[in-house]
């Protein structure tokens, strides 16, 4: 029986959405994932609130969620030094996300900073990370290709992913950041970085329309891949991406998967079904 891990993301899944969800709504569905017994919980974000407005209140929110009774480990995405900072001041935070994407333009996109530059802020989230005993999990964006005309290829992840190994990075998640990926790449890069990074804990952020999850699950999964991100009911995803059916990765077709794998997980599928429908009540109440 292979182990895996899942990362539930409604961090990811509430962020685009233009209503403003009332911070005791995010605290009430957020809670109701900690009850599912996921890995780790990627529950909100330490950036500009003029970039993600949604996002605003991830402090208050963490104030308010009750932890006594959870396992699940809680992790908050920081574009620089002073969000790190920011999270930091939180013991109850396990983990800093940083989105280091191989692509300028979506790098310039996301943070407003040039790739070299986002070099020299990691070393500096590493650092901080480091004092205050939390650790960081990079997404390296763009990771199975590149929509702005940029130079894309295996080799060029190779090349990041040797760079981020060499600064210290122990988790890093391959991040399909519009869709783009295919079962072919997905394996091959799986395949291939995995063995030659052991200390390194490899995930999956793929983002996925409908018809397509299952090669992409199935293509990382059995290129060695035991860390997954998914989002209930594959809500979210980049609001850049094209095709406006890409989503986050379902969280319940994972579990699907896993289950016709044979694949052991410790998430209680009562408690997933309560957040399922907490799922459910806030999305289609906010847009």
């Amino acid at each position: 029986m292979d182990k895996i891990k899942i990362i539930e993301c409604p961090r990811d899944a509430m962020q685009g959405i233009k209503d403003f969800i009332p911070t005791s709504e995010k605290v009430k569905y957020i809670q109701s994932l900690l009850s599912v017994g996921f890995d780790t919980i990627d529950f909100g974000s330490f950036v500009s609130p003029k970039a993600i407005p949604q996002m605003v209140d991830t402090a208050l929110v963490l104030e308010q969620l009750e932890l006594s009774e959870t396992k699940t480990k809680l992790l908050a995405i920081v574009a620089n030094l002073r969000g790190a900072n920011d999270a930091c001041q939180h013991p109850e935070i396990n983990y800093l996300g940083y989105p280091f994407s191989i692509s300028e333009n979506f790098q310039m996109r996301n943070t407003h900073k040039t790739i070299s530059q986002s070099v020299d802020i990691l070393k500096d989230i590493l650092e901080v990370a480091t004092k205050t005993n939390k650790q960081v999990v990079a997404y390296l964006s763009m990771g199975f290709g590149n929509p702005y005309g940029d130079p894309w290829n295996v080799e060029i992840v190779g090349k990041w992913t040797e760079t981020l190994h060499e600064l210290g990075i122990k988790i890093l998640s391959l991040s399909d950041t519009i869709g783009s990926s295919n079962p072919e790449i997905i394996d091959y890069l799986f395949s291939h970085l995995i063995p030659k990074y052991p200390d390194i804990e490899f995930g999956a952020h793929l983002h996925t329309t409908p018809t397509s999850w299952f090669e992409k699950v199935d293509a990382a999964f059995k290129a060695g891949c035991r860390r997954f991100d998914g989002a209930v009911q594959g809500f979210g995803g980049c609001p850049m991406a094209k095709d406006e059916l890409t989503g986050n990765m379902p969280t319940e077709k994972l579990l699907n998967y896993f289950k016709e794998q044979n694949v052991s997980h410790v998430l209680d599928d009562k408690a997933f079904d309560v957040a399922f429908k907490s799922a459910s009540n806030i999305f289609s109440q906010y847009h």
